[in-house]
């Protein structure tokens, strides 16, 4: 279950990062991000990761990151949002 404001924030980090200006706004969740966004190299995307890990107060280590998570925005989101649950069952 994806959640809408997690999805508009981390389209904000990645128009931001990327610099898309209002292309961001046809990405969808099914958007193919990896190859398809000519902005989106690997030095945007230790940007991104920082990003993510500083907005949502994460912890991502290197070996969690893989073309996977990057395909879509879905599956960026859906993987912030499980680092999030993850975080959160901590403190509990």
């Amino acid at each position: 279950m994806t959640n809408t404001s997690h999805t508009t924030e981390i389209k904000k980090i990645l128009a931001d990062i990327l610099g898309l200006g209002n292309r961001i706004d046809a990405i969808e969740p099914d958007t193919i991000l990896l190859g398809n966004i000519p902005e989106l190299d690997s030095v945007a995307v230790v940007t991104i990761i920082l990003a993510l890990e500083k907005n949502f107060s994460i912890a991502i280590t290197d070996d969690e990151i893989s073309a996977k998570t990057f395909a879509t925005l879905g599956t960026l989101v859906d993987f912030v949002e499980q680092k999030i649950t993850d975080r959160d069952k901590q403190f509990v």
